[in-house]
């Protein structure tokens, strides 16, 4: 059984920096997609970044040189390293994993995942 737990989440002002982190058990890293999502109230869910079972990354535009996906494997813990946040970056933030595809793509649903975190709260004021 997946399970996904996210940490890290809080509130800055904007230019600040933070680190998310989702602690992973059950998955099988070698043959996983993992994604970090956000939502805000009222709008879906939507892609931040992806790490791919071979280590690629893929980010959304809006996060692009701002945001960098990483995971610790002797820590099983997937990490979201936040910098330069803006109020727009605002949002519920989870972490999302799929152990039946390699590859996925950051515009994927996020219906499309079976296996989610509870979310952490991000924050940023002007």
């Amino acid at each position: 059984q997946v399970q996904l737990v996210e940490s890290g989440g809080g509130s800055v002002q904007a230019g600040g920096s933070l680190r998310l982190s989702c602690v992973v058990s059950g998955l099988p890293f070698s043959r996983s997609c993992m994604a970090w999502f956000r939502q805000i109230p009222g709008k879906e869910r939507e892609g931040v970044a992806v790490f791919n079972s071979d280590g690629s990354t893929i980010y959304a535009d809006s996060v692009k040189a701002r945001f960098t996906i990483t995971l610790d494997n002797a820590k099983n813990t997937l990490y979201l390293e936040m910098n330069s946040l803006k109020p727009e970056d605002t949002a519920m933030y989870y972490c999302a994993a799929d152990d039946r595809y390699q590859f996925c793509s950051v515009n994927r649903k996020y219906r499309a995942y079976p296996n989610w975190g509870q979310g952490t709260q991000v924050t940023v004021s002007s």
